[in-house]
């Protein structure tokens, strides 16, 4: 695994991927905040997020890979999630306000995961009213944190699982383990209410572990306090983009034309692939057009 020392003015730091484990009660922000003290610089930058209350994968680009984030297919995600049913809350988890109690005890493994499983495959969901979604430029969670009343559409998401791991008995409360694999923009906190209104005793969100996000995973993550420790990439940029995409093996004179931002031949590959060069290096992400291949994106350009 590359390592990576403290730096000084005099030393650089390498680019490439960091997937942190992130800890409660801490915004994506603040990660990448602390993670710039860490690694010894400001060029950090994050893919996707995560809510305070939430722990888990978070990727960090560090150096020349912050301009990878926004290229990464993070289209598939994975969590662990617990889910309160009897109580719904105003923002569809333990940090909000309980608006409305109604005795769940007597909610069946059986019905919980006949619910769960209309809420599988693709479906229309409506967004967390403390969501990111932007209304006519601002986000969800300003206008619900102001008072404004939200209203969000209905959008397609996939949800590829949503497994009934463990039932706990909580009193009048049943608390659910489960499992969810989704697509991106998939809300776990909105599952959560709408398996409690499905199911009439109302719901919320309690626990939330994302496990994976694409192809990175907690096997990769570090927790803050090991990074404190040792400081280093969980990826170097050419694991992290062979990671990512699939690779197409370059010759010299291609490295060059790429390196200067030129269009070459294409390869039999559909999407974003990555080119790499006779050294092993990834130089650039490239898009087929016709029988040419255009760079979106040349992580190594020339000079």
């Amino acid at each position: 695994m590359p390592r990576q020392t403290r730096t000084s003015s005099q030393q650089t730091v390498p680019a490439g991927l960091l997937v942190v484990d992130k800890p409660a009660g801490m915004t994506s922000h603040d990660v990448v905040s602390r993670v710039r003290r860490i690694m010894g610089t400001r060029k950090v930058g994050h893919a996707g997020t995560l809510d305070p209350m939430a722990t888990g994968v978070l990727v960090l680009g560090l150096e020349r890979a912050t301009k990878l984030l926004g290229h990464l297919a993070l289209d598939t995600k994975a969590y662990l999630a617990t889910v309160r049913l009897g109580s719904a809350t105003d923002t569809e988890d333990a940090d909000g306000e309980e608006v409305s109690t109604a005795d769940a005890s007597g909610v069946t493994e059986s019905a919980a995961a006949a619910a769960m499983a209309e809420l599988t495959g693709d479906i229309e969901q409506v967004p967390s009213k403390v969501s990111a979604v932007k209304i006519n430029g601002r986000r969800a969670y300003e206008l619900a944190r102001s008072g404004e009343e939200v209203e969000l559409s209905a959008r397609p998401v996939t949800v590829s699982r949503f497994d009934l791991l463990a039932t706990h008995s909580a009193g009048e409360a049943l608390d659910l383990d489960v499992m969810v694999e989704c697509s991106s923009g998939t809300y776990v906190r909105a599952l959560a209410r709408d398996l409690g209104e499905r199911l009439g005793v109302g719901g919320h969100l309690t626990r939330l572990r994302r496990t994976r996000v694409g192809p990175f995973g907690l096997v990769t993550a570090h927790g803050l306090e090991y990074l404190e420790q040792h400081p280093e990439l969980s990826m170097d940029l050419d694991q992290a983009v062979a990671a990512a995409f699939p690779r197409h093996q370059i010759d010299a004179a291609t490295a060059r034309a790429l390196s200067h931002g030129k269009s070459v031949a294409g390869a039999d590959i559909a999407g974003t692939y990555a080119a790499f060069d006779p050294e092993g290096h990834a130089l650039a992400l490239l898009r087929n057009q016709g029988t040419t291949a255009k760079p979106v994106l040349v992580l190594r350009p020339a000079g």
